[in-house]
């Protein structure tokens, strides 16, 4: 391995770098057009995979099916730290951080954050472009809609079903379901607001 192209040039971008020089990628070309401090280009070939550096999560979504569309080959990155059973499966283009656990039967969609030393307990679902943020621990069987993104620091109960484009607040402690398109929050989690099209 030696090329690798990561798309999105943010703090998060440079977290994923590190993942890809630890994974031996020898040279990385982030791909940005945006004001960041890091080294970057708007240009893009197909001569190397692409990883997602993205945080939102739309945005991530909208930029993964775009490339796909194109013929760019987007692959997933996994911090050699990571604990991940063999019965666990991991779809492409997400990024697994260091320090993470991901236990047996849990399945990761696409296009997901599974950020810095969160648990993914046994039979657990997280839908596609999904962010799970630093030190959230899911219990065995939680479901997380798609484009979700559960707060740092969060926790949930066995079973627990969090619908689709929900945002759990950092530092929640999840003990009932929550609806699609909820903001929800705090100990005990509740929904704060719910989108108008909900």
């Amino acid at each position: 391995m030696s090329k690798i192209y990561i798309y999105g040039a943010s703090g998060h971008g440079h977290v994923i770098a590190e993942i890809a020089m630890t994974c031996h990628y020898k040279e990385i070309v982030f791909i940005d057009d945006g004001d960041n401090p890091y080294p970057h280009s708007n240009t893009l070939s197909n001569d190397a995979p692409i990883v997602l550096a993205i945080g939102n999560n739309k945005t991530r979504a909208k930029i993964y099916h775009t490339l796909i569309a194109s013929g760019f080959e987007v692959i997933s990155l996994i911090h050699p730290s990571a604990i991940i059973s063999a019965s666990a499966t991991i779809e492409n283009g997400t990024v697994v951080m260091a320090g993470c656990v991901i236990n047996a039967d849990a399945k990761i969609g696409k296009g997901v954050i599974l950020n810095t030393s969160c648990v993914i307990e046994h039979q657990t679902i997280i839908e596609d472009f999904v962010h799970i943020s630093p030190k959230v621990a899911l219990a065995g069987d939680v479901f997380v809609g798609e484009l979700s993104h559960v707060g740092i620091g969060s926790v949930a109960i066995q079973g627990i079903r969090i619908g689709a484009e929900s945002i759990i607040g950092a530092g929640s402690v999840i003990v009932r379901n929550i609806p699609a398109k909820s903001t929800a929050y705090g100990n005990p989690c509740r929904v704060i607001k719910k989108s108008k099209d909900a």
